[in-house]
């Protein structure tokens, strides 16, 4: 039996275009409707038959869905349930894939009631972005976290976790404040990292633009995938878990000056020490099915 019969995906960029087509693959009797609010990705939609429906407008996607998901940045989550409030069925249950959540359900909760609402997260992307970016793979054997709120619906969380597991996702589930912390530390922090970084290297006075380009090693080619990502997704999941995010980066403030004066004063063991245990974080991640262990993370070669 399906979880749901009627799905409204509003925002039809990678995970939004990429839900359409997983439920296609996995739940091909579920009818689909989509809105984004922008007329070219609409257009790109109906062309590549994302949804049975495209409608022009948010509230008219939702009118008879049991499942809406909105994709869209976190900043746009409270804006975007205004609109379809007036539009949504009593028994429909809204969700999300923002990469913050305690604002999300804050912004949710203000105008759709709690029984409703089932926050959630799957952790899953590329830098890549927009409707032709989506693919039916994306979340196979990914995590999908979901975040119940106080009030909430306990069967619409687990009708939302056959969803997902419909998908080919692994579903955790946690509070909103708990993985906005674990997610500051696996995937804010890094992203902020990554910004800086590439930035701190296209600003640099002694060395070319060009060079950086021509001369990219692996570590710095990787920051720089991670730095191509959607500018105004990333911005609103800044400002979105300011406090957690905040908090980590005062603990690698700290760290990475400890770090500093291990290469200053030439302390070799605490290097050691510290890269041994963090090739022990990169042996899980890989043992767990998270990443690839193939040389140079699995890119082909010519």
């Amino acid at each position: 039996m399906l979880p749901f019969s009627r799905v409204s995906i509003i925002g039809l960029g990678l995970i939004g275009s990429s839900i359409a087509r997983a439920v296609r693959q996995h739940m091909p009797g579920v009818h689909l409707a989509g809105h984004d609010a922008d007329p070219a990705v609409r257009e790109t939609a109906r062309a590549l038959n994302l949804c049975d429906d495209i409608a022009d407008n948010a509230g008219a996607a939702v009118t008879d869905a049991d499942l809406v998901i909105l994709c869209v940045p976190v900043g746009a989550i409270g804006p975007v349930a205004e609109v379809i409030a007036p539009d949504l069925p009593a028994d429909a249950i809204v969700s999300d894939v923002g990469s913050s959540k305690a604002s999300v359900a804050a912004a949710l909760g203000a105008v759709i009631p709690a029984r409703q609402i089932v926050p959630a997260h799957p952790v899953a992307g590329t830098e890549n972005s927009g409707p032709e970016a989506g693919f039916a793979s994306l979340f196979h054997g990914r995590w999908c976290i979901l975040t119940p709120v106080d009030g909430g619906d306990p069967v619409a969380a687990a009708r939302l976790q056959a969803f997902w597991e419909r998908l080919g996702a692994q579903v955790d589930m946690m509070t909103p404040e708990h993985h906005d912390l674990v997610l500051a530390v696996t995937s804010h922090l890094p992203h902020l990292i990554a910004y800086t970084i590439v930035g701190t290297a296209s600003d640099l006075e002694t060395v070319t633009r060009s060079e950086v380009i021509k001369y990219s090693a692996g570590g710095f080619r990787d920051f720089t995938r991670i730095a191509a990502s959607d500018p105004t997704m990333w911005r609103d999941v800044f400002l979105a878990n300011r406090e957690a995010v905040l908090d980590m980066l005062q603990r690698f403030s700290e760290d990475l000056s400890a770090l500093q004066r291990a290469i200053r004063w030439g302390d070799g063991d605490m290097l050691f020490d510290l890269f041994t245990r963090t090739r022990a974080i990169r042996r899980g991640i890989i043992e767990q099915g998270q990443d690839d262990a193939r040389p140079d993370f699995g890119r082909a070669h010519d």
